[in-house]
């Protein structure tokens, strides 16, 4: 039986795709934990320095940065954004 090459490559990357998702930095020495359920929306406002900012959710105030969206290992569930940040505690 002879498969393709594009068919296996194909197989191997979403393979590759939803254990990456599952997996991230969860348990692995990263700091995710889970992004939090609750979201808080935020209407858009001008800055004091003129800088508008467009309306957005953002994960509902707690005592850990650990759960937020922007966290590295957790996803924000309105975009699909993957969190990049270190908790700053």
């Amino acid at each position: 039986m002879k498969v393709s090459v594009l068919a296996v490559a194909t197989f191997f990357a979403l393979v590759t795709a939803a254990s990456a998702q599952y997996t991230g930095y969860h348990g692995y020495g990263g700091y995710g934990t889970g992004s939090n359920p609750n979201g808080v929306y935020h209407q858009g406002y001008t800055t004091r320095s003129g800088t508008y900012v467009q309306p957005h959710y953002q994960s509902a105030p707690n005592n850990t940065q650990l759960d937020n969206y922007g966290t590295r290992g957790n996803v924000n569930p309105y975009t699909g954004s993957h969190g990049n940040r270190t908790p700053h505690w």
